[in-house]
């Protein structure tokens, strides 16, 4: 892990991303912003019967290390079960990162990790009031 802020890796993809841009068809989407600083991301997932990540594309605004960490996430979970993103942790996003955030930086290095993470809980929700007897 470095401690230079903007290294290749994530400059790499700020400049180059991986799944910027919007699925024609997704299966589920959701948005967030951080207030402070004015980042947005917008992850869009495909997930098949299987219940496994497909395709994943983000868009938004922001400064390079939140949207090069969407990017970097896009990248990552695809192919992984939504079993598997459940148990993915804010630690597991901050060490793909490879650099060293300090405690406000977190925040725009979590905000794509945020959007998975409340889009999972709505997808938990949705299944549960679909399954639960009334």
């Amino acid at each position: 892990m470095t401690d230079e802020l903007y290294d290749d890796h994530i400059l790499d993809h700020f400049e180059s991303p991986y799944h910027k841009g919007h699925l024609d068809c997704p299966t589920c989407s959701h948005s967030d912003r951080n207030p402070i600083c004015g980042d947005q991301v917008t992850i869009e997932l495909s997930i098949d019967d299987q219940k496994t990540v497909k395709e994943a594309f983000f868009n938004g605004k922001g400064c390079a290390i939140s949207q090069a960490a969407a990017s970097i996430l896009c990248e990552t979970i695809e192919g992984k079960s939504l079993d598997e993103l459940r148990e993915f942790q804010a630690q597991d996003m901050l060490d793909l990162l490879k650099v060293r955030l300090t405690a406000s930086r977190q925040k725009c290095g979590l905000l794509g990790f945020k959007v998975l993470k409340t889009m999972l809980y709505s997808l938990d929700q949705e299944n549960a009031a679909v399954t639960s007897p009334k």
